[in-house]
């Protein structure tokens, strides 16, 4: 609890900026499917999770990009409720990413930051950087695996497939790269989160359009910061 508590004293005045936004949007259009329900939009049931994730998922994204160990506790439950919701709207590529991937790698991860912390602010874990081979190896395996899955979508009638399978998986090749402390996972996270907000401009949905462009201008800051401490922090690359 103490090292939580450190890690949200450590978010950015400009960080709230968007959190109160944030939650002002998701508020916003919980209220409004209350009141006034529109057809073919979300059911106000869905606006509820939509504003759990909301919260959840920009705290998460601010820990994270601190490398702070405490993200995973709102990472948890961010994946939680997105899957409710990507399984509302049949977006079936994110759909599985979130259930089968991210949901079990976030206790794996957290178990692995909490064996590295730093040394100096025990609430962070060691960020790492990857050799000119192992980033030959990650653009391979993104080609395949984007091929791979954009011809199961198509089988399966999914929405937006390209830009699904793309975010699929981009999306699991991060989410290793974060579980294994790689700073270039940022590098990766920048592409989906693009991909993301243009997937939310084509089925809008506000909540989740400032969410995704929120975590776009996170994933910006996450890399500047991740580079610095892997530079200053952890040269030894261990």
């Amino acid at each position: 609890m103490n090292n939580l508590l450190k890690s949200i004293k450590a978010i950015k005045w400009y960080e709230w900026v968007m959190m109160v936004i944030m939650i002002g949007i998701a508020a916003y259009a919980m209220i409004s499917a209350f009141v006034s329900p529109k057809e073919g939009g979300n059911p106000p049931w869905l606006t509820v999770v939509n504003f759990i994730s909301a919260v959840c998922g920009v705290f998460c994204i601010f820990l994270c990009a601190k490398a702070s160990i405490s993200n995973f506790v709102f990472g948890a439950v961010n994946t939680v409720v997105y899957i409710v919701y990507l399984w509302y709207w049949k977006i079936y590529g994110t759909f599985a990413l979130e259930l089968l991937v991210y949901f079990p790698i976030n206790f794996i991860s957290w178990y692995i930051w909490a064996k590295h912390r730093d040394e100096e602010q025990e609430e962070i874990t060691k960020t790492k950087k990857l050799s000119v081979k192992q980033d030959f190896l990650v653009a391979t395996m993104l080609i395949l695996a984007t091929t791979i899955y954009h011809f199961i979508l198509v089988k399966l009638e999914g929405t937006v497939p390209l830009l699904d399978s793309l975010t699929v998986a981009i999306g699991i090749i991060a989410v290793i790269l974060e579980m294994l402390r790689y700073r270039e996972q940022y590098v990766l996270w920048l592409i989906t989160d693009v991909i993301a907000v243009i997937m939310y401009i084509v089925h809008f949905d506000a909540v989740y359009l400032t969410k995704k462009t929120i975590y776009l201008i996170m994933a910006v800051i996450g890399l500047i910061n991740w580079w610095k401490l892997q530079k200053t922090r952890n040269i030894a690359n261990e």
